[in-house]
């Protein structure tokens, strides 16, 4: 659509009297203007580099200790080189070419660099140990101690002033890797519940003999990594657990966020897209520049009296406020603020951050690899069978919201057809993919497909402009929440391009959500940048009274670029069939929420997942391995580890239900399950899980060609209960008190295994909970609204069991 003379900044023809020259300066201009962006861009890049590799360091630190260093060696007529340059000089004539004045200038600058880099790796590796102590997680049931104190302040002290998202990279300890006696024996603990008596005994026999004989072997080479890479997870997590699986990456592995649930801040598809866009581009240009703040543990499971803390910090107190230094959150031994949260205090890791944008996932034969560019200025549109490329500067500028709508308006108005093939190009995507990189590497390296395909894989991100509506219906709340979650799961399948890092997609009626990729990032991660476009769309960006964005068209902006294409066939069918086979459903469960789980002393998370191990007993009759996931970001380069919901405990608290037990037996199971479920995923969180150890062993007995019945028998245990909480991270965006209608319906995944059930639950405010669930129609053992029914159900019957109303009158 773009105009074929803004494509080149001159023309020329050749005639009589020589060469015409016929330059366009305004061609000429943009190229000037962008050339000068991507050089600001490379020194801010530069500046923030230096900046965080001399973290906690900074440039005036290293004026003050040079400065004080010179002062302090002329106050007592010291040689500020401590004899460095005399040394130096007997083997170079340094005499020659500087003064004795300049020299010592000069030894006094290098000695108290040497000073300063010292203090940096000091206050570094201090600052490390400091975080390697975990100790505040588990001290509960009275006053906080003052080594807890102390070390509260040291690590405010050794944090620095300023940092930025990347600054404690260098400074968070490394994931420790767990002893093989104790991994198999938390192991053993978490399968008891499933297993009959001679199963339970020949897993026990076999996880002894691991533990004496190729175990430890295994160990030794895992420790070596440990202590020789960043972290001895990470790398062979993404690599095995996402980008060499072969099936389609729809529904079994990308999932999918959702707009706000109840708010719908303009019906004009355009307009939206205009305000998100802008969003997110304003995002992007803050994580270039190192302007996100650092990510802190927002540590809801830190149990400590709220008594303690009134007193802790008497100047600024702020309760229920994120700027305070301390805040309650509800718990299991206080009435009212027993949990605490550290805030600000207890950095995580950024390194997930890297790939957000820019970013695509490119399929390989074997194994697929992440490509990431460090700069891209363009989007991609799908609208109707049809792919444009939409750059996202003019002028030198972003674009605003209303010129971002204006080229959505340009896109929707074409009336063009696709090219044979064009439409349902993306269900390569969507399908297996060893097909899709078959496909790849024979039509699409070379030609305009490559320049085409480079367009999409290298561009920011990808928008979807859906033709479809879909919305919160409050007369029909059911089916349109379902219908909305399938959409944003996989849409039709080839309106998706599920490879990039993420896909906006934008319906006809407004209304919006995202779908991601998994393999470079976890769903915290996408979340932190939804939370943001979320509080800026309707808020600080906003529209006109018709439903436009703010600003006005741009008169001589070139229109967007169509994508040219010589297409083959595509992977539709095995997408189709995938796609129809997944049941959603959406819960806005609000009959109560996190405001009376506190009131029962009880972790909400806690509270949750034992519901849900109520609902699945109620929905199947019998128990299974769960899975939930919990972030190891406290560790460099940390990811995910398993806390396996499902205990001796849980299990004996679903029975009492289940049987005729008195209330107050069930409430002591219910206090005994819970404590229970906190104290393990306090471990997960620690690095002291089980299931990534167990992961790494069995790569390393790969490698070394032995093969292990226990390991492999553990990897092949199905999770049929896959669960996660949507975390809120920046609870300071969203005063829920004051505008609930602002909630967010959270996100959802697909099931893990074929008879099993996938479940994600975001906590929002005090009266809110969104569960999303997924299951498979082709399993005669799920039904995704029959467990929907069974986790309300369950959720009530917990609750009564506290009387709460009794209590209250």
């Amino acid at each position: 659509m773009a105009e074929a003379h803004q494509a080149v900044a001159f023309q020329f023809t050749v005639g009589p009297d020589g060469i015409d020259l016929q330059l366009s300066h305004e061609a000429l201009r943009q190229i000037y203007l962008s050339g000068l962006h991507s050089w600001k861009k490379r020194f801010i890049r530069f500046k923030n580099g230096v900046m965080t590799g001399v973290y906690p360091g900074s440039p005036a630190g290293f004026t003050f200790v040079v400065v004080s260093y010179m002062s302090y060696n002329r106050y007592y007529q010291l040689d500020p080189s401590r004899g460095i340059l005399t040394k130096l000089g007997e083997y170079l004539p340094i005499s020659q070419y500087m003064s004795s004045d300049s020299q010592k200038i000069v030894g006094g600058v290098l000695v108290g660099t040497g000073l300063w880099v010292s203090i940096i790796m000091v206050m570094r590796n201090v600052l490390k140990c400091l975080l390697s102590w975990h100790g505040w997680m588990s001290q509960r049931h009275g006053s906080v101690p003052y080594t807890t104190h102390l070390w509260m302040l040291l690590v405010r002290i050794f944090s620095g002033r300023k940092p930025m998202l990347y600054s404690f990279q260098n400074s968070l300890p490394r994931l420790p890797v767990p002893s093989v006696k104790d991994t198999c024996r938390r192991y053993l603990e978490s399968v008891r519940p499933l297993m009959e008596d001679e199963q339970f005994e020949r897993m026990k026999g076999l996880a002894k003999d691991f533990e004496k004989n190729l175990g430890p072997r295994l160990q030794w080479y895992l420790k070596l990594k440990s202590w020789w890479a960043s972290n001895y997870v990470s790398d062979w997590w993404e690599e095995y657990i996402y980008l060499r699986g072969r099936s389609p990456i729809m529904v079994n592995s990308n999932y999918y966020a959702m707009d706000f649930l109840y708010v719908f801040p303009t019906s004009i598809q355009a307009a939206r897209a205009g305000n998100a866009i802008h969003a997110i581009m304003l995002y992007r240009r803050k994580l270039d520049r190192a302007q996100i703040k650092p990510i802190y543990l927002l540590a809801n499971k830190v149990p400590l009296c709220s008594a303690q803390w009134e007193r802790m910090f008497n100047t600024t107190r702020t309760p229920g406020v994120e700027t305070g230094k301390w805040r309650a959150h509800g718990c299991s031994s206080c009435p009212q603020t027993p949990y605490l949260m550290l805030l600000h205090t207890i950095p995580m890791c950024s390194a997930q951050y890297e790939r957000m944008f820019n970013t695509s996932r490119v399929p390989g034969v074997d194994t697929d690899t992440l490509m990431h560019v460090n700069e891209s200025k363009h989007i991609v549109v799908y609208h109707k069978g049809r792919y444009y490329k939409v750059g996202m500067f003019y002028d030198g500028r972003l674009l605003l919201p209303r010129e971002i709508e204006q080229q959505m308006e340009r896109i929707l108005a074409d009336t063009s057809e696709p090219l044979p093939g064009e439409e349902k190009l993306a269900a390569l995507t969507a399908g297996d993919r060893t097909p899709w990189a078959k496909a790849r590497k024979s039509y699409f390296s070379r030609g305009k497909n490559k320049q085409s395909l480079d367009i999409i894989e290298k561009a920011a991100f990808f928008v979807t402009l859906d033709d479809t509506e879909q919305r919160y219906d409050a007369n029909n709340p059911v089916k349109s929440l379902d219908v909305y979650a399938k959409c944003l799961l996989h849409g039709k399948c080839y309106d998706r391009w599920f490879d990039k890092s993420f896909n906006l997609i934008v319906f006809k009626n407004g209304s919006m959500g995202l779908n991601a990729e998994h393999s470079w990032a976890d769903a915290p991660i996408i979340g932190h940048l939804w939370e943001h476009v979320l509080s800026m769309d309707p808020v600080k960006l906003g529209y006109t009274q018709d439903g436009h964005c703010n600003g006005e068209p741009h008169q001589n902006m070139p229109g967007p670029q169509r994508l040219q294409w010589d297409i083959p066939s595509s992977s539709l069918t095995v997408a189709r069939n995938l796609a129809s086979d997944v049941d959603c459903h959406i819960i806005p469960f609000s009959t109560f929420g996190k405001g009376l789980i506190k009131k029962c002393r009880t972790s909400p998370d806690a509270f949750i997942q034992i519901a849900l191990q109520l609902a699945h007993y109620k929905d199947k009759g019998k128990f299974c391995l769960t899975y939930e996931a919990s972030m190891t970001r406290l560790f460099r380069e940390g990811r995910t580890e398993t806390v396996r919901s499902c205990t001796m405990e849980t299990c004996a608290f679903v029975r009492s239900m289940i049987r005729d037990e008195t209330r107050e037996e069930r409430l002591k199971l219910l206090k005994v399950a819970a404590d229970k479920h906190q104290k393990m995923y306090q471990l997960a969180m620690t690095g002291k899980g089980i299931d990534r150890h167990l992961f790494c062993l069995y790569v390393v007995s790969k490698y070394l060609g032995e093969d292990s019945a226990f390991l492999k028998e553990v990897l092949s245990e199905p999770w049929r209960l896959s669960t996660s909480q949507t975390p809120l991270q920046q609870v300071e965006l969203f005063d829920l008190i004051k505008h609930p209608e602002y909630a967010s319906s959270g996100g959802g995944f697909g099931p893990v295994a074929d008879d099993g059930y996938g479940v994600s639950y975001i906590i929002l405010g005090e009266n809110l909970i969104n569960f999303h669930i997924s299951s498979k129609h082709s399993s005669p053992e799920t039904d995704s609204h029959r467990f929907g029914g069974h986790i309300k159900q369950a959720m009530m019957d917990i609750l009564d069991l506290f009387q709460l109303e009794k209590k209250e009158k």
